[in-house]
């Protein structure tokens, strides 16, 4: 089970394991996760695990939440990640937990194999803004008879890496900049976008030059994507 190592200075204060899906970090002795200072909100941050990943995310805290020293709004984590909050660190302790060296994809759910995690894939869809995943749609006869989506990078240090979409629900993109789903579906493969601003107005992923605004875009075979300055195009096996 993944489990966090509280620390001040360098000195262990307390251990807590990731025992259920949610888990809030703050101030306040009713958090899950209590760190007693003043620079820390009452209720900071939560950290959400799902199957073998964990995700924190920074709940409009003052002073901020940071991973590795990076300012964080949501992230998902990796094995021996140093979550910042006030003078206090969180290092994530999870061997099982998705580790991407280049950072360019998060997986955000594994494919669910019962009806309890996908369930959870539905649940975490929905918080994030994108149309839930119907239990009974993940891993359908149907859907395990689809052609498999595929993700050819065209630019940037990574051109040319190949992602197969195999997962029910993945992220892409970096963190702060711009981040947007694709989930699988009977129907087909959908893009939605998460997050990214500028100027204080949305930034919508792209598909073939075109903005996709805030609703689900279907994906087509051949579609150019692109967001955070990293153009993919999307194809579909045979």
């Amino acid at each position: 089970m993944a489990k966090i190592i509280l620390s001040l200075n360098g000195n262990v204060q307390n251990e807590f394991e990731l025992g259920k899906e949610r888990m809030t970090i703050g101030r306040k002795a009713e958090n899950d996760i209590p760190v007693d200072n003043l620079a820390i909100s009452g209720q900071h941050a939560l950290l959400l695990s799902v199957l073998d990943d964990s995700f924190v995310e920074d709940l409009g805290s003052t002073n901020g939440t940071y991973v590795n020293g990076k300012l964080v709004k949501k992230q998902a984590l990796k094995h021996g990640d140093v979550i910042g909050v006030g003078k206090h660190e969180l290092k994530y302790i999870n061997e099982n937990a998705v580790d991407d060296e280049d950072d360019f994809e998060k997986t955000v759910l594994i494919s669910p194999v019962n009806e309890k995690a996908a369930a959870m894939a539905a649940k975490f869809a929905e918080d994030a803004g994108v149309a839930a995943i119907k239990p009974s749609a993940v891993n359908s006869p149907s859907d395990m008879m689809m052609p498999k989506g595929k993700l050819h990078v065209l630019n940037g240090p990574i051109a040319g890496k190949e992602l197969i979409l195999t997962k029910a629900l993945i992220t892409l993109g970096k963190p702060g900049v711009q981040v947007a789903v694709i989930s699988r579906r009977p129907q087909g493969y959908f893009l939605t976008h998460i997050e990214g601003a500028r100027d204080g107005k949305q930034i919508f992923p792209e598909v073939n030059g075109e903005s996709i605004g805030a609703k689900a875009y279907t994906l087509a075979d051949g579609d150019i994507l692109e967001l955070a300055n990293i153009k993919m195009e999307f194809t579909l096996e045979a």
